[in-house]
């Protein structure tokens, strides 16, 4: 049994169409195109960043310096 039908596909369609009506679907898959287009240009930017900036490395341990106490 497969999980998405073409009749699933179908009843989400008509259900949507019902629900926000024709003239609202258009603004609605615009507004979903551009936030997945923001998400995709915000992701690329993370990668690109990460890309370029080399590896973060821990520094090397310095000796801690002995303090003299003076009564």
């Amino acid at each position: 049994m497969e999980i998405f039908q073409p009749w699933h596909l179908i009843l989400v369609a008509l259900v949507a169409v019902i629900f926000f009506g024709g003239k609202r679907l258009p603004e609605l898959g615009k507004g979903l195109g551009e936030g997945l287009k923001g998400f995709k240009d915000g992701l690329k930017g993370v990668t690109e960043d990460t890309a370029a900036k080399p590896a973060a490395t821990t520094p090397a341990a310095t000796p801690k310096t002995e303090e003299t106490v003076t009564k």
